[in-house]
């Protein structure tokens, strides 16, 4: 049996960016998929793709609510590769590299973007649920 296919699309991050419902949009973040550019480098496609302005070392993650979306954004690209992250994922992604990120974007090629600063996706994203581990003595 293979392993299943990972979704390439959120249907409920599609619909929080369609209603630039800034609440929506945190809740899909921390209990569906967001789909990540992946940057693949001699056949290697283990890092994420990240986007910058000439001059500066600013970075800016772009995610998006399908690989069809990031697709549009690189029509000219041969082989646009995606990775699907998690809650968990982008949290762990965002604390590591928040110093070098200037600005989160969904669904930069439309049809509905949206921004966020990362340290307020941070915030959106809240703290993963904590599991039980009391010291009861």
């Amino acid at each position: 049996m293979t392993p299943p296919t990972p979704p390439t699309r959120s249907v409920a991050l599609a619909t929080a960016l369609a209603a630039q419902d800034v609440a929506a949009v945190a809740y899909a973040l921390r209990n569906d998929v967001v789909i990540v550019p992946q940057l693949v480098v001699n056949g290697q496609g283990e890092q994420v793709r990240v986007f910058g302005r000439e001059g500066t070392d600013k970075r800016m993650l772009l995610l998006f609510s399908s690989a069809e979306n990031y697709v549009r954004m690189v029509p000219d690209e041969v082989d646009p590769q995606v990775m699907v992250g998690d809650a968990q994922w982008l949290r762990d992604f965002l604390t590591v590299h928040r110093n070098v990120l200037e600005m989160v974007f969904f669904d930069i090629a439309g049809p509905h973007v949206m921004q966020a600063a990362p340290d307020d996706l941070m915030a959106a994203l809240g703290t993963l649920p904590e599991t039980d581990s009391s010291d009861d003595a």
